[in-house]
């Protein structure tokens, strides 16, 4: 248990958490909206630091990032517990915790995370599975130790941090891949439980303060799968975000409170993926459907294949520092 960054204290023993765009008002002994953060006696307190719940080292193309260090291995953490209740989420288990429930997980120090990732030849550490913005301290005192170490860090998230929080882990964060998960506050409000005005802000100010993102949607068939919700997307992000921007339109499969809908068919993928093609995207991407051929970086400008990829292994890559080999056209990311 650690005293939590981010928050003020209110009349009447509350607190005001100002970690992600909630922003509970926590009375004392209560949590707030992810479950993990506790106000006792006007002190508010993080539950989960150094509790692991999860670790592995993991194909950084997982995560999924396509234009970091393609090949490479990441050391992925989480601990439990999530600012969101998504009815699709894949992790429920460890991300949705009782409001009461103790605190699980294996005690791990920032400097022991930071020993495992470079004794596994791991490039970056990812924060991931979970929620990262709800283990932010440890995920903080990680980073910077990372830093100093020559690792990359890497958040896999739901896109809830405040302005103010990621602004302090900005400078030790080098890519991030943020979920787009529909383009409608329809959907926000009845599946995710939160606003697309506040992801697509935070969306934004990841690109200001100069972190790589990649975006990844998962479209569930008849809530988030029509072509004008994903041409908003699409147009989102050209527009504000650059056509270099990598968009991941992935398969759901049935799972948690969602297992009445059918799995993505491979042919919405590439719907997607040509809606994305035709906004000007230079690399849209197809998730969960191994061998399809939507997995593939080509060069934008003449169409070479440039890293072939059958599920999360890469089987060629001719990239030559950042840079097309065909035609000398700059590669989009790190590390390529």
């Amino acid at each position: 248990m650690k005293e939590a960054m981010f928050y003020t204290q209110e009349g009447g023993g509350q607190v005001r958490c100002g970690l992600c765009r909630f922003h509970c008002l926590i009375g004392d002994g209560n949590r707030g909206v992810c479950a993990v953060r506790e106000n006792r006696g006007g002190t508010l307190y993080s539950l989960v630091y150094g509790r692991v719940c999860a670790e592995h080292v993991d194909p950084i193309e997982k995560k999924p990032l396509f234009h970091v260090m393609p090949g490479s291995s990441s050391y992925s953490i989480a601990t439990v517990g999530c600012n969101f209740h998504c009815y699709h989420c894949q992790n429920y288990s460890i991300s949705q915790v009782m409001r009461n429930a103790p605190v699980g997980g294996a005690v791990l120090a920032p400097h022991e995370i930071v020993q495992r990732a470079v004794v596994n030849n791991c490039s970056s550490i990812s924060y991931t599975y979970t929620e990262p913005t709800i283990f932010f301290e440890f995920a903080y005192d990680t980073a910077r130790l990372a830093s100093e170490a020559g690792l990359k860090n890497i958040f896999v998230t739901n896109g809830y941090i405040s302005r103010e929080a990621l602004a302090t882990i900005a400078p030790f964060m080098d890519a991030a891949n943020i979920d787009l998960k529909g383009f409608s506050e329809g959907f926000y409000r009845d599946v995710v439980h939160a606003r697309l005005s506040e992801v697509l802000d935070s969306i934004i100010e990841y690109r200001n303060q100069g972190v790589w993102i990649e975006l990844t949607t998962l479209i569930i068939p008849g809530l988030n799968d029509s072509d004008a919700e994903l041409r908003g997307i699409a147009e989102f992000i050209a527009a504000d975000l650059g056509v270099d921007t990598p968009w991941h339109v992935t398969g759901f499969y049935p799972t948690y409170k969602l297992t009445d809908r059918p799995r993505t068919p491979v042919e919405t993928l590439r719907k997607a993926r040509q809606i994305g093609i035709a906004a000007g995207l230079r690399y849209v991407y197809e998730g969960n459907r191994p061998g399809e051929g939507g997995e593939n970086t080509y060069c934008p400008s003449c169409s070479a294949l440039l890293i072939k990829r059958y599920g999360f292994d890469i089987s060629a890559n001719k990239t030559v520092s950042g840079a097309c080999p065909d035609c000398g056209a700059a590669i989009a990311g790190i590390g390529l």
